[in-house]
């Protein structure tokens, strides 16, 4: 026990590992520069591939989906967790 009555800290044990030599110094070796930017050249098979699809996916975004006949108004529930609509609990 300390002078304050408490019991004494214990210290943290020995690292028996010995703490290695530093070894001959090394010349500075030269830091790396930036990377050259490679920009490969596509294929016109590529190309045409990459044309198409983007003519596709801006025809998927302007596709009008139909309205849903006797659906729930608002936010959609599956997305939103509002799973019931006056008290009653819908299941899909």
């Amino acid at each position: 026990m300390n002078q304050a009555g408490k019991p004494p800290m214990p210290t943290p044990p020995h690292d028996p590992t010995p703490i290695p030599e530093p070894g001959p110094d090394l010349p500075p070796q030269p830091s790396p520069g930036p990377l050259p930017l490679i920009t490969p050249e596509l294929a016109p098979a590529a190309q045409r591939a990459l044309a198409e699809a983007a003519e596709r996916r801006a025809k998927a975004r302007t596709v009008e989906r139909p309205r849903e006949l006797g659906g729930r108004d608002g936010p959609e529930p599956v997305r939103y967790g509002d799973w019931e609509k006056k008290g009653i609990a819908v299941d899909f």
